[in-house]
């Protein structure tokens, strides 16, 4: 991020890295299909489960070679949080590499109660 001060450019990317998630999807080097796929079957299983928080990694964008995994992912994950199976969303720290921070909300409180 050139127009930012490397501390704020920091803060943007986000606090929480690998060392701070319960579980890492490392979707580098997987086709668009297997990766959604994934991604859909971790947030399926999160719903029946306790509340925890994922690394999702992707792979960084090459030259030329189209769309990366970063729309596709993250159109998941916003639908995923707008139905309330994600608690919190964010980009991974730059040292991390490129992916999101999630928090999967687990089963609902209703559930929790029963």
């Amino acid at each position: 991020m050139p127009h930012f001060d490397p501390h704020y450019a920091d803060k943007l990317r986000g606090s929480h890295g690998l060392a701070q998630a319960d579980t890492v999807l490392d979707l580098r080097g997987v086709a668009r299909p297997a990766a959604e796929a994934s991604l859909a079957e971790l947030i399926e299983r999160s719903r029946f489960g306790e509340a925890i928080s994922v690394a999702v990694r992707i792979a960084a964008p090459i030259p030329g070679a189209g769309e990366t995994l970063f729309q596709p992912v993250g159109r998941t994950l916003l639908e995923a949080r707008r139905k309330g199976h994600v608690a919190s969303l964010s980009p991974l720290p730059a040292q991390d590499g490129l992916g999101f921070f999630v928090r999967l909300a687990g089963r609902g409180a209703k559930e929790r109660e029963a």
